[in-house]
């Protein structure tokens, strides 16, 4: 299957690399590039300083059991959160924060009221299949994914349609991905654990919270 149409471009700071993924009952679309190698540099010391990182915990079998990376909550005071049983109070918006939300913005055209910040410490950190599809995000939710560090396969597969390839999608440093319409209603995404020695990665998710 052809995962890309015809829109892919030499990237630049003005004019990142654009791939739109040919997917049905999907909207996905990746930026390569979307910031540069010098902000992302910046972005990522930045954020591994800074962030009031935490780690989560959940029910596995009647035991609670760490969450296989770091979390933290940020956004409009009034949008909390709740993912996999997790309840989540947002931190206010930092300095890096806004910088990031209002680039991102201006190509997804919506204001994002809150981000999810996951610490991909090692490998073995990993996030398992699911959708973002949360009462809180809406009907048809918005996802603006960007990544600064290490790079890690992002994994997509449809929800009923077996027929399809599984989709890998490599999140560079400084990339952003776009998933809009009703892609969290027909797809599922992972970020598999690899036993190879490899840096930490941020993933930051802003959503807009209804």
């Amino acid at each position: 299957m052809d995962l890309f149409n015809q829109t892919d471009l030499f990237g630049s700071i003005d004019n990142p690399k654009t791939k739109k993924f040919d997917l049905p009952d999907a909207d996905v679309t990746l930026f390569e590039g979307f910031f540069t190698k010098q902000e992302s540099d910046r972005l990522y010391k930045d954020l591994t300083e800074k962030i009031l990182w935490q780690q989560d915990q959940i029910r596995f079998y009647g035991k609670m059991i760490d969450l296989p990376r770091l979390t933290a909550w940020y956004g409009e005071n009034n949008k909390p959160y709740t993912y996999s049983g997790i309840p989540m109070n947002p931190h206010p918006w930092t300095e890096d924060l806004l910088f990031i939300k209002n680039r991102i913005e201006k190509e997804a055209g919506v204001n994002f009221s809150s981000v999810l910040l996951n610490l991909y410490r090692k490998g073995k950190d990993s996030v398992n299949w699911h959708c973002d599809d949360e009462k809180e995000l809406g009907q048809n939710p918005v996802i603006g994914s960007v990544s600064f560090g290490e790079t890690r396969p992002f994994q997509l597969r449809h929800l009923t349609r077996k027929d399809l390839d599984k989709v890998d999608i490599l999140l560079t440093t400084g990339s952003f991905l776009l998933m809009k319409g009703t892609t969290q209603h027909f797809w599922e995404h992972q970020i598999p654990k690899t036993t190879r020695e490899i840096k930490p990665r941020i993933n930051l998710t802003f959503r807009v919270i209804a």
